[in-house]
């Protein structure tokens, strides 16, 4: 059974959750606060953990870059009732792979934990290569040519999803889907918006545009 950590003070909240993931068939455990949760995330390394960023003895971004610095890989679901487009972005950049806005329904909540933890299903390569792009999967580091660069976090994920499909035609809805794990404004320009971050960083002539369908990673020639 797949451990799954809830860091939510709010008791309701958090047994309605934890109840929701053990009648699906996960193991749940609860932290009520960012210290016990912070342990608990160390010493348990669970598949994946939920967590609220309104926490009583610490801001749960806080908490969450500490979680990265130490090491935690867990994907994290942040549940807040944060609903500003500014505090989305922040969390992603700050290592969450996916954000709800409270109140939410359980359904979507055990979809998008499913979802987060389907690549756990079966092994897989720790790394993918394309084209003089690496990305090693376990410790997050990237190579162009070689060389290693610095990538944010949904930077990383917007490159994983690529080397995933190289040279395939990926439109703005399915990097959408694939990236950020929830739905967006459709008039949203964050996957152009990231993109040209991620060309920035990798090479422009690696993204090609095509025109009205999407972006696809091609092959280029090292001089």
């Amino acid at each position: 059974m797949t451990q799954i950590l809830i860091i939510e003070d709010e008791e309701r909240i958090s047994t309605f959750v934890t109840k929701g993931l053990k009648a699906a068939g996960f193991a749940a455990g609860s932290a009520r606060t960012a210290r016990e949760g912070f342990d608990l995330a160390v010493t348990a390394e669970p598949a994946l953990i939920i967590l609220d960023l309104g926490l009583p003895d610490e801001d749960g971004m806080s908490l969450l870059a500490r979680l990265r610095g130490s090491g935690v890989t867990s994907p994290v679901i942040v549940l807040t009732a944060r609903r500003g487009l500014d505090d989305t972005v922040a969390a992603l950049e700050g290592g969450a792979d996916d954000y709800m806005a409270k109140p939410f329904g359980f359904d979507e909540l055990l979809a998008r934990v499913r979802l987060r933890l389907r690549p756990a299903a079966g092994a897989e390569a720790s790394e993918l290569s394309h084209g003089g792009v690496t990305l090693n999967l376990l410790t997050r580091r990237a190579l162009v040519g070689g060389r290693e660069i610095e990538l944010s976090a949904r930077e990383f994920t917007l490159a994983e999803t690529f080397l995933r499909h190289p040279d395939q035609v990926l439109s703005r809805e399915q990097l959408l889907s694939q990236v950020w794990g929830y739905d967006f404004d459709p008039g949203s320009n964050v996957v152009d918006v990231y993109v040209r971050y991620l060309r920035g960083k990798i090479g422009a002539d690696r993204i090609q545009t095509v025109r009205g369908v999407g972006y696809r990673l091609q092959s280029v020639e090292v001089q």
